[in-house]
């Protein structure tokens, strides 16, 4: 069907990767769009290595949480309108336009942020950023799919989802690049300028959408790149299609009401696709990726690893593997089907978060013990030890907790030994450091730290190939045609809604109840999830859109998940049925 995303299975890949000397034009078309997607996934993972700089550049950022939050969420709130009115410029302005304009915003904010001399500036180019990444993660895959080939098509579009973890794991490497470079997160945040700039270049040199331009009426421009993109013999037919699918589209709108939102849960096929929709875009940020994503170098830290560079470099295996996670998906999501990988994928989830909330009760129910006499080595007490009524039972937790000002110089014998309890300014941590003792501001030594790694290594292993992938495939193709642009944008928009609210919680919470206590949070948001999806969620693995809109008529509960229910296939004779 015109304008529906082909799914991409490994025979789709390999002619994708043929279109390399066959037709250059696509590939090069679809690389200098996906630069979009490789932007959204870029800002994604460099906020959370950068956070551990800005924090000692700009003191009230380290001692003021809700600074920390409102840094990385403020670009989601950016994003959350850029995803709002992205619709309506890419409709009236077309997709190329919009995308240059996502660029245009990208590129300003990155300046703005890498010249921020306090955090309000940095705020400030932080929801341009927002806004231009928001704007881009609606255009980029919209022009690759409408200006790709039909038979690679899912393969072009879904290498705009490889293209976003693969600038969440570029990002981490440039992370680690700039930690000993003057002014380390201003070049982590305004290398980004480079590809934002680079793509506007490049789009400069490539056609509008051939579907919008048919939309507006301008067909033979459209008919010229179509000839660009299907081979002599499959173009006419490709013309004849897309032309009768827009007279149609254009036909239906003309004599349909006004689609509204009482209108849209008033249809049953479009109120039980917009459940599964936005459901599972709502769980697939409540069950935590993006703490893991954002915050991954924090919570490194807070397993016990004091280094900001051994924490980016730590960090660097959860973006790779959720890039390795984001390929394996393509080869699986077809073969498995989307509902029972996904119920998978949660199950997973479960336990790697049982694994963190253990891992973090431990450390933190056994941290090392702060000893008086190390203490008074130092001329720089933490003011809360020294009032305190009862010293001897202060451990590396309780003095971090006692206030924002405080840290725990280790051991020099063993790091797991008692320590010191300081006042934490940065003469404080240099006499520490001078004595070869590591210095630890937000979280203790700990032997379990490696268990923390393997639990966000399975964490992301489990989530990326499942529910990283699985809700965007299923919006794809659950809604009727007439509604996938408004039902798409809504899912959209609520996944960076959710994205905005567990952002802007999440350290919050890990201070005010603790870390191992916010992940037992996620476990039981995660079971809720595996009770969504096998209630709400059909199996749309194998089947037509058409199809798909036919089941949603006839579906009743079916608690085996792995099987496909049998009235999937059956035609009724209406297609939309009303309450």
């Amino acid at each position: 069907m015109e304008g529906g995303v082909a799914e991409a299975d490994v025979s789709a890949f390999r002619e994708c990767l043929s279109l390399s000397w066959k037709n250059p034009f696509v590939l090069r078309l679809a690389l200098s769009a996906g630069i979009g997607g490789f932007l959204f996934g870029y800002d994604t993972g460099v906020i959370s290595g950068a956070l551990l700089y800005i924090r000692d550049d700009f003191k009230e950022v380290d001692t003021k949480t809700w600074l920390q939050e409102a840094i990385v969420s403020m670009a989601l709130a950016g994003a959350i309108i850029g995803a709002s009115v992205g619709g309506w410029i890419n409709d009236r302005f077309g997709r190329k336009k919009s995308i240059v304009v996502a660029d245009t915003l990208f590129f300003i904010g990155s300046v703005v942020m890498a010249t921020a001399m306090n955090p309000a500036t940095l705020i400030v180019g932080r929801v341009f950023v927002g806004l231009g990444v928001g704007m881009a993660s609606m255009a980029s895959p919209l022009y690759i799919s409408e200006a790709s080939p039909t038979r690679v098509r899912g393969a072009l579009v879904s290498l705009n989802g490889l293209l976003i973890t693969g600038g969440q794991f570029l990002s981490y490497v440039i992370n680690l690049a700039f930690t000993t470079a003057p002014g380390t997160w201003r070049w982590m945040l305004g290398v980004a300028a480079i590809p934002a700039l680079t793509q506007v270049i490049l789009m400069a040199f490539l056609p509008e959408s051939p579907r919008w331009l048919f939309r507006k009426g301008r067909e033979e421009e459209a008919k010229e790149i179509l000839r660009k993109i299907y081979p002599p013999q499959h173009v006419e037919d490709e013309i004849n299609a897309l032309k009768e699918s827009v007279e149609m589209e254009v036909r239906e709108a003309a004599a349909s009401d006004k689609v509204s939102i009482v209108k849209l849960l008033k249809t049953k096929t479009v109120r039980r696709g917009l459940y599964a929709g936005m459901g599972l875009q709502i769980f697939q940020q409540f069950v935590g990726i993006n703490t893991v994503m954002y915050y991954s170098p924090t919570i490194v830290q807070l397993a016990g690893f004091a280094s900001n560079r051994v924490a980016l470099l730590l960090s660097l295996v959860t973006a790779g593997l959720n890039a390795l996670g984001s390929i394996l998906s393509i080869y699986f999501i077809d073969k498995t089907g989307r509902r029972k990988l996904v119920l998978l994928s949660l199950c997973g989830v479960v336990v790697s978060l049982v694994v963190l909330t253990v891992v973090f009760h431990e450390t933190t129910t056994h941290s090392p013990m702060v000893s008086t006499i190390e203490t008074s080595h130092f001329n720089n007490t933490c003011p809360g030890y020294t009032i305190a009524t009862n010293p001897s039972q202060w451990d590396c937790m309780t003095c971090l907790k006692a206030s924002p000002q405080c840290g725990f110089c280790a051991s020099r014998a063993n790091k797991l030994l008692a320590g010191a309890c300081l006042i934490s300014n940065e003469r404080t941590e240099d006499e520490c450091k001078k004595e070869e003792r590591q210095w630890y501001s937000r979280g203790c030594p700990s032997k379990y730290g490696w268990l923390a790694l393997i639990g966000l290594a399975l964490y992301i292993i489990f989530f990326s190939p499942g529910m990283g992938t699985v809700p965007w495939v299923v919006n794809s193709e659950i809604y009727p045609l007439r509604y996938r642009g408004i039902c798409g944008g809504i899912a959209s928009t609520s996944n960076w809604v959710s994205n905005l609210i567990v952002a802007q919680s999440f350290l919050s919470l890990t201070q005010a109840i603790g870390t191992s206590s916010t992940f037992m949070i996620f476990i039981f948001i995660t079971l809720a999830a595996i009770i969504f999806v096998i209630i709400f969620v059909p199996e749309t693995k194998g089947l037509p859109i058409e199809q798909v809109e036919n089941m949603l008529l006839t579906r009743s509960l079916n608690f085996k998940f792995w099987q496909t229910s049998s009235h999937s296939t059956e035609i009724p004779d209406q297609k939309h049925q009303s309450v």
